[in-house]
């Protein structure tokens, strides 16, 4: 692997031009492909396997024409105080708003509420039901703005109107705060890097990876019926990759030259031994976004496989184009510092040792590895205790699919929620829609009437409508409206019981009943992804295992790494729970209003959070594992890992929060709180678990952390991530010249003749 991305590297570097070009021709094509494509159509939403889809396919199958999982809007018309909606005034405005509501375009059905009783008892509220032919997301602009302007002409003439309903979603906006996110990004590469050129590398090479994996996103969402968030997603994740990744690349390509490394050998070299990371982080980060494909929801799936596609494109990216754009920045890659030094300019300055500029100062990152090796158990207690203790609110997590009443209050869809919880109940805002598949019976309509007896007789029942048979007279449709609100545990455990209770009705009559709508959906996909969880995890942790057994040959390393994960993931779990379902510290987040946790949230967020946690396992360990297997001490290899990764993990750290961050100003609840999810979690990760808890660990389990069985170690592919069979190939050069200090550094293998370190000694 290292040799093969060793000559890759150098290849890069001397075709660089060819390379570069390369690259933007693809960006030019596939955004030409993006501008020229349709647009997306469609954001469906189905659940295969479920009860509620089954429904609602029986029903489009049934009642032709009748879409009934098409887009719906509730105007809710109040009178002004003191009035009520049957006085003649009122009647007759919003009367008009009906005539108007109907005239517009895709419109399938708009009911009339003094028909349809849909009248309160005190007479002051009413709403009217609109039916559209199409799902919410395929509405026209000028079918919203139809519906917007009916609601202002009730409002014109003197009633209050709001609109509550699917009809009115939108594609969600980021914001400005994204943006923020990538300048913060590149404030922190300019202070780590200290030169403009070096800085401005990631961020180049991360916005063209983001482009052309968003731009192939919109050119082929029409064809493969992408939804609207998939091309966020994508971007929150390619950008956070991206920089990362070139990152380590760039950082890599300084310290060769720091070493004396001429400049297309120091880029061979970076891409050979951190580029060998970057293909095994981005492999982890793959598996687990492509593992969400078991969940069997087809909106996950998709939204998985785009941000893998835009994860392998980052990866490809940093091991061609840095290296290219390396060999256009010459010394200028250096800090200005450095290149007064003479530092990576050892070829034009044959008299000087390679290498003989380097500071031996102690940094931050030797510094703090030090302190962590005298006090393992203090630290791996702090860390643990800590992140515990964080993770209690956990333990509260409920789940649901966001309705109208987790909208924020200043809204028209909350306030149309509000006003029929009001009026006609809390139920009333997310009735539940049975379907009577009557083709086996011999009386469809005498087992309509059993349903709807059988119904009533249940807790938790306001109502429930007449039952509506199709032509050919052997399916009908029954309305039931709770008496809870639709996240309820109430709701939930009547969808349930309406279940068991099909089974004898279908035992007594034949007719088979099935129960759909939104909250039952909602019900349905959470619990589907309940029972996901559980193999999604082994699944995901399983195979990562397995590549992290190959790249570090070690069972303990790899077994620490996921545990460190599991207690970083449920750590943030808290930290969303508090924010967004207890609203602690809601009003610094934009959370107005609290609710239950998106179901998607968890699984996605785990999946998303162990493939950027193994990034800086990779990058962190390898370090280690490359100075462990050139015959450092384990504890002096741990030393080294933080002295040449801790700067650059930290900056990784710092720039992906910055960039999920960004995603916390989206208009979109999902997009928000999966972008405060992921920044805490990588900041818990990165910071606590890896910074941390690994160097703890790792300095008690000492040379038994590298352990790995020899049947083992025989079955095992030989990758060699730390480069040792590059070193072998490349013969004495690998070496920095005598008198140099080893890459290792403080009596490493490449000076078996020097003092130990002191405080080391005893690891």
């Amino acid at each position: 692997m290292a040799t093969f991305l060793y000559k890759l590297g150098r290849f890069a570097f001397r075709r660089r031009r060819l390379v570069a070009l390369i690259w933007v021709a693809l960006l030019a094509v596939v955004g030409i492909g993006a501008a020229s494509a349709p647009a997306a159509t469609s954001n469906s939403f189905s659940i295969p396997g479920t009860e509620a889809q089954k429904a609602f396919d029986l029903l489009d199958e049934r009642f032709p024409g009748g879409n009934a999982d098409g887009a719906t809007a509730r105007v809710v018309f109040k009178a002004p105080d003191g009035e009520k909606m049957t006085d003649p005034a009122n009647k007759s405005a919003a009367l008009k708003v009906v005539r108007e509501l109907r005239s517009g375009d895709q419109v399938g059905q708009v009911t009339d509420p003094y028909q349809a009783r849909t009248v309160s008892k005190d007479g002051t509220t009413a709403f009217t039901q609109v039916s559209y032919e199409v799902s919410g997301f395929e509405l026209e602009g000028s079918t919203r703005e139809a519906l917007e302007d009916a609601g202002e002409g009730g409002r014109d003439a003197g009633l209050t109107v709001e609109i509550g309903g699917d009809a009115l979603q939108t594609v969600p906006e980021t914001g400005a705060s994204e943006v923020i996110g990538i300048a913060v990004s590149a404030v922190v590469l300019v202070i780590t890097f200290g030169s403009l050129v070096a800085a401005g590398m990631p961020l180049l090479t991360a916005l063209i990876g983001v482009g052309i994996g968003v731009s192939s996103i919109t050119a082929l969402s029409s064809a493969l019926d992408l939804s609207s968030t998939t091309a966020t997603l994508a971007t929150m994740i390619g950008l956070a990759v991206g920089i990362d990744y070139a990152l380590f690349i760039v950082s890599r390509h300084r310290a060769e030259l720091a070493e004396g490394r001429e400049r297309e050998e120091a880029a061979g070299r970076a891409v050979g031994t951190a580029g060998s990371a970057v293909v095994f982080a981005g492999l982890t980060v793959v598996i687990a976004l492509v593992g969400l494909s078991v969940v069997n929801i087809p909106m996950l799936t998709k939204m998985g496989l785009a941000a893998a596609g835009t994860v392998v494109i980052a990866v490809l990216i940093a091991l061609t184009m840095i290296p290219a754009l390396l060999g256009f920045a010459g010394g200028r890659v250096l800090g200005r510092r450095a290149r007064k030094g003479g530092a990576g300019q050892a070829e034009e300055r044959p008299g000087e040792k390679p290498g003989a500029r380097l500071g031996e100062k102690p940094n931050m990152g030797t510094r703090w590895a030090r302190f962590v090796l005298r006090r393992p158990v203090p630290v791996l207690l702090a860390g643990v205790i800590g992140l515990g203790a964080i993770a209690v609110p956990a333990t509260s997590l409920e789940l649901g699919l966001p309705d109208d009443g987790a909208q924020p209050t200043s809204t028209t869809q909350r306030k149309a929620y509000d006003l029929l919880a009001d009026s006609f109940g809390p139920g009333v805002n997310g009735p539940l829609m049975l379907a009577v598949d009557a083709e086996g019976s011999d009386d469809p309509k005498a087992a309509a009437r059993q349903v709807a007896r059988t119904v009533t007789g249940l807790d938790d029942v306001a109502a429930i409508t007449p039952a509506t048979f199709n032509k050919a007279g052997d399916t009908a449709m029954l309305s039931v409206v709770p008496d809870s609100k639709p996240s309820s545990t109430e709701t939930e455990d009547l969808v349930s019981n309406i279940r068991d209770a099909a089974g004898d009705i279908e035992a007594d009559t034949g007719a088979e009943v099935l129960v759909t709508g939104t909250t039952a959906m909602n019900i349905d996909v959470s619990q589907k992804l309940n029972d996901a969880l559980l193999p999604y995890l082994a699944l995901v942790v399983g195979l990562a295992f397995l590549l992290l057994t190959v790249v570090f040959r070690s069972v303990l390393v790899p077994l620490k790494a996921a545990l460190g994960f599991l207690l970083s993931v449920v750590a943030a779990l808290g930290a969303v729970v508090a924010v967004f379902q207890w609203g602690r510290l809601g009003d610094l987040f934009g959370v107005e209003q609290t609710g239950p946790i998106m179901s998607m949230m968890p699984i996605f967020m785990i999946g998303v959070v162990f493939g950027l946690a193994m990034d800086y396992e990779v990058f962190l360990v390898t370090r280690m594992r490359e100075a462990y297997v050139h015959g450092e001490r384990p504890g002096q290899a741990i030393v080294t890992g933080f002295r040449h990764g801790a700067r650059v993990v930290t900056a990784a750290a710092v720039i992906m929060i910055s960039v999920f961050a960004g995603f916390i100003g989206s208009s979109e609840s999902m997009v928000k709180m999966i972008g405060f999810g992921l920044a805490i979690a990588v900041a818990f990760d990165a910071f606590v678990v890896r910074m941390a808890i690994v160097p703890a660990v790792l300095a008690l389990l000492g040379r038994s952390a590298w352990w790995l069985p020899r049947w083992l170690d025989g079955l095992l592919p030989n990758v060699d991530v730390e480069g040792e069979q590059l070193r072998k190939r490349l013969g004495a050069d690998a070496e920095p010249a005598a008198g140099t200090p080893a890459a290792g550094g403080g009596g490493a293998a490449g000076d078996p003749d020097a003092e130990p370190d002191p405080e080391l000694s005893r690891i």
